[in-house]
């Protein structure tokens, strides 16, 4: 189960500590009681949590279901209310006539992400029935920006897969040169290229995959979307593969009811 931060934790712990009290001090007296006082009750809620410490554990696991609740209704939300936006602009790859899709953001640079890239492309080619939404988000370096915009230009040419590829396994520092060798190595057209990579077009496809990403809580890479389900950082073919079928199963209850 995911921890809580800190704060939330304390908020358990004082919701906890708060009902107790609340239930002490909601205690009618006897006629030969007397009221309890503020420190009386501290005092027997104190003694009450030092001999029954579960209940703050109860109440921490209660908020952390809470909370992961709301953040997954959240996020079912923002993928619904975006999701032209998700599936219908981007590079294709994979199956472009597949039964579900996968949306992948990634950043050239993420270590993450090239360690990703091999499990994600046998998975998707092990299931054959995938289509795959590039979404070049550079966050890291100033060479992210630039790979992610010669990518785009490359797609212009038909060899964005086969240029995505190369970038994601290709070993050292990624910079101008790199680059350009890695275009050179795929086919590319160098000087159409370069033209293309100055398109404000290109740039604005960029800007909008960075606003998207913000928009449904994606802070780092890699991020996939896979149906209604979010999958923040780099996983395996196995669960790529498990996910897959989950969103099946998903479109094919939606479509039963």
């Amino acid at each position: 189960m995911r921890s809580l931060s800190p704060p939330l934790r304390r908020l358990a712990a004082g919701s906890a500590l708060g009902a107790i009290a609340l239930m002490m001090g909601a205690l009618p007296a006897t006629a030969a009681d007397a009221p309890l006082d503020k420190a009386a009750v501290e005092k027997i809620v104190r003694d009450y949590l030092v001999n029954n410490p579960e209940v703050i554990l109860e109440a921490i696991h209660a908020l952390e279901k809470k909370e992961q609740a709301a953040t997954e209704a959240s996020q079912v939300a923002a993928l619904a209310a975006n999701r032209d936006a998700l599936e219908k602009t981007g590079p294709v790859g994979g199956n472009p006539k597949g039964d579900i899709t996968l949306v992948e953001f990634f950043d050239y640079n993420c270590g993450y992400c090239k360690r990703s890239h091999p499990e994600r492309k046998e998975a998707v080619k092990k299931d054959g029935k995938v289509k795959v939404i590039y979404k070049e988000f550079p966050i890291l370096a100033a060479s992210s920006s630039e790979a992610a915009r010669a990518a785009l230009a490359a797609n212009r040419q038909g060899k964005y897969e086969a240029f995505h590829s190369a970038l994601m396994t290709h070993e050292g520092r990624l910079d101008t040169n790199a680059i350009r060798n890695v275009a050179k190595d795929v086919g590319l057209n160098i000087k159409k290229l370069e033209e293309d990579m100055g398109d404000p077009a290109i740039q604005k496809e960029i800007d909008d995959n960075i606003a998207l990403a913000r928009e449904l809580g994606i802070r780092g890479t890699p991020g996939f979307v896979i149906g209604d389900t979010l999958i923040p950082g780099a996983i395996d073919a196995s669960q790529f593969a498990d996910y897959f079928a989950s969103a099946r199963a998903a479109k094919k209850a939606d479509k039963a009811g």
